[in-house]
């Protein structure tokens, strides 16, 4: 089910205290544990029911029941379907997903909107990260990280933009070629994350104010 962005609307969720959050509320807020984490990272791979989770996730239904509760209720996941198992019913949900949004359809968006989608994206991002950093992936596996930010003019942001755009071009080639790779050798896939963020940042920084943090890991743990 991809996420229906032309028919998508914004408001504000009810929480269980009667108060409100904002998408910039919710996303960290959906963020700070470790069960709501792992229930956004299982609910990433397919729709699950309440009892699904707590069963993957070593949890009491309790627990799980109000974390999905605070999760639906702040927007971070949605109710899929109701299905019926033995006269009851039983609730999947599942996490919002997102399809490609060109840049001129991204035009059309309303700023709240922008703000939705962004959050979705970042959520998803950032509790895959995390998990992955809660059990080790990012210390045992070969790993590629990094971040700065750059001072660029309205041309060189253009071409980072460009420059995205035919990364993830490249990226779907090579997951076309591994694809084709793997119905020949019969090898395992690995479930790999690539991220890739542009943005302006919050505040603005001196010419010689850059940051800069890069971290590369081989299988032995080799770093360069």
């Amino acid at each position: 089910m991809q996420f229906d962005w032309k028919g998508f609307h914004v408001a504000s969720k009810s929480t269980s205290s009667g108060g409100s959050r904002t998408v910039e509320e919710a996303v960290p807020y959906a963020l700070a544990h470790w069960i709501r984490i792992e229930i956004l990272v299982i609910l990433h791979e397919g729709p699950r029911s309440a009892s699904e989770l707590s069963r993957m996730i070593g949890v009491s239904l309790g627990k799980i029941g109000h974390h999905i509760k605070e999760l639906t209720d702040s927007g971070r996941i949605e109710l899929a379907r109701v299905k019926k198992v033995r006269n009851a019913d039983q609730h999947i949900y599942r996490a919002v997903e997102l399809p490609l949004i060109s840049d001129e359809e991204a035009e059309d968006l309303s700023f709240e909107e922008r703000q939705e989608i962004a959050a979705t994206v970042l959520q998803a991002l950032v509790a895959e990260s995390f998990a992955a950093l809660r059990t080790g992936k990012l210390s045992e596996d070969p790993v590629s990280m990094g971040w700065s930010w750059f001072h660029l003019d309205e041309q060189g942001r253009k071409e980072a933009h460009e420059e995205q755009v035919a990364f993830w071009e490249r990226m779907r080639d090579i997951e076309a070629r591994s694809v084709n790779r793997v119905a020949e050798s019969g090898e395992a896939t690995t479930s790999t994350i690539v991220a890739a963020l542009g943005f302006e940042r919050f505040r603005p920084t001196g010419q010689d104010g850059a940051a800069y943090t890069q971290f590369r890991s081989s299988p032995q743990g080799n770093a360069d």
